[in-house]
């Protein structure tokens, strides 16, 4: 891949005020890029060629008579297809809602636009962001474009599928276990949940509404900076979200982490059955980097990692039940299987059960509190090895048997980035994973910043993709 689908959004967007490129040409290039890869990768369910040439045309004129929305201007981007668009079906991958269309735009996906975003179109998911990946769905799961013969995580699939395989720059994922993070370790990208209430949930299908956190999934550190200038925010009317100042995410991102305490829970990862050696040298490597630019890194206690995933779980499946319940009696048979077992679990989940998971994920919320207390953020795994094969991944029901390390911050809130840090042996993405206190998320990209230079991911180019027959 070459062109200006090279550019990161910074780049792309001076181009773009210099007069060196133009929207339209941009979004030519991307389109012609999906039509290119995307055959065999299935990243997106709708691509929306027409609305990102009218978006393109009027950000150019806008441009030129001197009007600027912003840094992502005349860029494309695309959403997860749980993101309600106004006039454009939002199928959440399912056959339950393969006709739907919304009446109006998620906030998200409408500060996007605001932006002056150009919408390529949407990616494709697990079935309301559980069931998969999946074959009896009427769209196939998106493949990694490293290997498509691995998967790609979940349930942000699409939006990890897209971005690796250069056709947009920017893609909305939701996290609710590690459906942003996964994606990002699996593809080697850069995923943010960002801290629970920080970005507007609002018009995006929930799964558990007190677990759903809704973030940029992107190429690099600075992509990931400039969405959330974007995205970041209160809004009144989502319930979840917290009215808390929104910091110039870019300002801090070359301070460097020298003096900055990192707390390390290598027992969190060390001793998991799933943990690939190329992944524990990896994060090694990169503490070791820290280090040596003047870091103080510390190993720390945390919870059992099997407590966060119990306490995760519990409330997921009780609240996704409650989500799906009138669905589930009155439609079963247009669910595809894994979500429809995944869900139905939650019929099982008694109120002492969900009583206990709550008062458990108020003692978890405390421990991890009193560890961010004493550092300025937490390094640690987020994928325990590279991307499973299709024809490995045969746990379409035990969710706690993960190769993910994700669920415990959904379950604090604390915001967390996975992001890549070099290239396994087999030719696909290592990862990380850092996270921070409570609304610092400029302290997660800083520290990201310094850790794509210590791993010299910049230089790892994307992986080469086949294009479509004519």
């Amino acid at each position: 891949m070459s062109g200006a689908l090279d550019l990161s959004l910074a780049e792309a967007g001076r181009r773009l005020r210099d007069g060196s490129l133009s929207a339209v040409a941009l979004a030519e290039q991307a389109l012609a890029r999906i039509a290119a890869v995307d055959p065999g990768l299935h990243a997106f369910i709708t691509v929306t060629a027409e609305r990102a040439m009218a978006d393109a045309r009027r950000a150019d004129a806008e441009l030129a008579a001197g009007r600027d929305r912003g840094p992502l201007h005349g860029l494309p981007y695309a959403l997860k297809d749980i993101y309600d668009t106004a006039g454009i079906r939002t199928t959440c991958h399912s056959r339950l809602f393969v006709d739907r269309v919304p009446a109006a735009d998620a906030r998200a996906a409408q500060k996007l636009a605001e932006a002056g975003g150009v919408l390529l179109g949407k990616l494709a998911t697990h079935e309301f962001a559980i069931g998969g990946p999946s074959f009896d769905l009427p769209f196939p799961p998106a493949r990694n474009p490293w290997n498509p013969d691995h998967i790609t995580g979940g349930s942000s699939s699409g939006s990890g599928a897209a971005l690796a395989a250069g056709m947009v720059r920017l893609a909305m994922g939701s996290d609710t276990g590690g459906s942003i993070r996964g994606p990002a370790a699996y593809c080697g990208m850069v995923g943010l949940k960002p801290t629970y209430g920080r970005v507007s949930r609002r018009g995006v299908y929930p799964l558990s509404y007190t677990l759903d956190h809704c973030g940029p999934l992107t190429r690099s550190v600075e992509d990931t900076a400039i969405a959330m200038q974007i995205l970041a925010g209160h809004d009144p009317e989502d319930p979840a979200s917290v009215d808390w100042p929104v910091p110039d995410y870019r300002a801090g991102l070359q301070a460097g982490v020298a003096g900055l305490r990192l707390g390390l829970p290598r027992h969190l990862y060390a001793d998991a059955p799933l943990l690939g050696a190329e992944t524990a040298a990896g994060i090694d490597r990169v503490v070791e980097g820290l280090r040596r630019a003047g870091a103080i890194v510390e190993e720390i206690t945390l919870p059992d990692y099997a407590l966060f995933g119990a306490c995760g779980r519990v409330i997921m499946m009780a609240e996704a039940f409650a989500v799906h319940e009138a669905d589930l009696r009155a439609r079963p048979q247009d669910y595809g299987a894994i979500a429809y077992q995944r869900i139905a679990l939650g019929a099982a989940i008694t109120a002492a059960d969900l009583v206990q998971a709550l008062r458990l994920r108020r003692e978890l919320v405390a421990r991890v509190q009193q560890a961010l207390a004493g550092h300025d953020a937490l390094i640690t795994a987020a994928a325990l090895d590279t991307a499973p094969r299709f024809a490995d991944f045969t746990d379409p029901l035990s969710l706690a048997a993960s190769a993910l390390q994700t669920i415990p911050f959904n379950v604090t809130g604390h915001p967390a980035m996975s992001l890549p840090i070099g290239l396994a042996g087999n030719g696909l993405p290592l990862s990380m994973q850092i996270v921070g206190r409570a609304f610092d998320e400029a302290m997660v990209l800083r520290i990201g910043r310094a850790v794509e230079q210590i791993s010299g991911w910049e230089s790892v180019a994307l992986p080469t993709i086949a294009e479509a027959s004519a």
